[in-house]
């Protein structure tokens, strides 16, 4: 593998015109710092790769995310505010470094990936920002610390997420290069958060709520939607952004599918058996709003079995890739024994 660096993308200095894009975004792109140095890292480890892209994503993101303390600026200071105090309050950053990971294993600089990286964490902090209000899962704590609605109001919290949606469409269509790339990635995010996939997998869930006939068909037809479509289309828009080809695409389509089920089972069993504190949320709370879950339908053990079982499905997916897949593949397999 030749050394790649993730270098945060530089609008207008490739020959792209700086004139139409918002001030804040010129800014943006101007200020993007390097992701890496010169070092290689063909030999940094998964773990070291992965800090460091998540670190990068966040820089990108507090550039992209509409300043409160700007007092020009369009957006309301309190809308802004609540933008950012959800979007920056810590995460595992998962679908923007899958997003990162397809990009390099498809060939391409990392770095052309990362205004898609963005976009995927503004939708998902805008799905858990909805996720939490009141009238749907009703938490109050997220990422450690008090949920939107708690911090701010519902109101505040309804529209936060609704900027942050839209948002993340205005950074693709404003920041990934070429304009087919662009649109291309803008109808994997549309299906991926859309009725046919997250928002109809919520949908799903909360019909299922309360419900005593599961199975695991039911039970995986709903975190297809609910939790996969997301990943499969970080996975996709990274592709994309390489330029693969079909059979690169189709490959993380089912790498991304297994994945998926594989991370919702450990989610479910974190919600049985984790540490409150550090997964920063609340525990026991699926039961308890009578939710469809693996370890409910398959047991604890039977559930650890399946999400290996997927776990492998997804290695295996990546054969086209050859080693250009193996963060990918390693990540996988790390999503097994993760505790937060």
């Amino acid at each position: 593998m030749s050394t790649v660096r993730l270098v945060a993308p530089v609008v207008g200095c490739s020959g792209v015109r700086m004139d139409g894009v918002p001030p804040r975004h010129r800014l943006a792109a101007r200020n993007h710092l390097p992701m890496m140095t010169s070092r290689s890292i063909e030999s940094s480890p998964p773990a070291s790769f992965i800090e460091e892209a998540r670190r990068q994503v966040d820089e990108a993101l507090r550039r992209y995310l509409p300043a409160s303390e700007d007092a020009g600026a369009l957006c309301p200071p309190r809308l802004s505010e609540a933008m950012r105090y959800s979007v920056l309050g810590g995460g595992k950053r998962l679908r923007p470094i899958l997003c990162l990971l397809a990009a390099e294993a498809c060939g391409a600089d990392p770095s052309a990936a990362l205004p898609a990286a963005c976009a995927l964490e503004l939708v998902h902090t805008y799905s858990l920002i909805h996720d939490d209000l009141p009238a749907m899962d009703d938490d109050d704590l997220r990422r450690g610390r008090p949920t939107c609605h708690k911090a701010f109001d519902e109101a505040t919290a309804v529209l936060a997420g609704d900027g942050l949606l839209t948002l993340a469409f205005e950074i693709l269509a404003q920041h990934v290069r070429p304009a087919e790339a662009a649109v291309a990635c803008v109808q994997a995010l549309a299906e991926g958060a859309g009725p046919s996939g997250m928002v109809g997998g919520q949908m799903a869930d909360l019909e299922a709520e309360g419900r005593n006939d599961p199975s695991l068909e039911a039970l995986e037809s709903i975190h297809r939607r609910k939790t996969g479509a997301l990943l499969r289309a970080s996975l996709r828009m990274g592709g994309l952004v390489a330029g693969a080809d079909e059979t690169s695409l189709h490959a993380l389509n089912i790498y991304g599918g297994a994945v998926g089920l594989a991370f919702q089972i450990i989610d479910d069993l974190l919600d049985v058996q984790g540490d409150e504190t550090k997964l920063g949320k609340r525990v026991g709370k699926d039961s308890g709003l009578g939710k469809w879950t693996y370890p409910g339908l398959l047991g604890i053990e039977g559930s650890r079995q399946r999400a290996k079982q997927l776990a492998d499905e997804a290695v295996a997916a990546l054969a086209p890739l050859g080693a250009s897949g193996d963060r990918l593949r390693a990540l996988a397999l790390d999503l097994l024994e993760r505790d937060c």
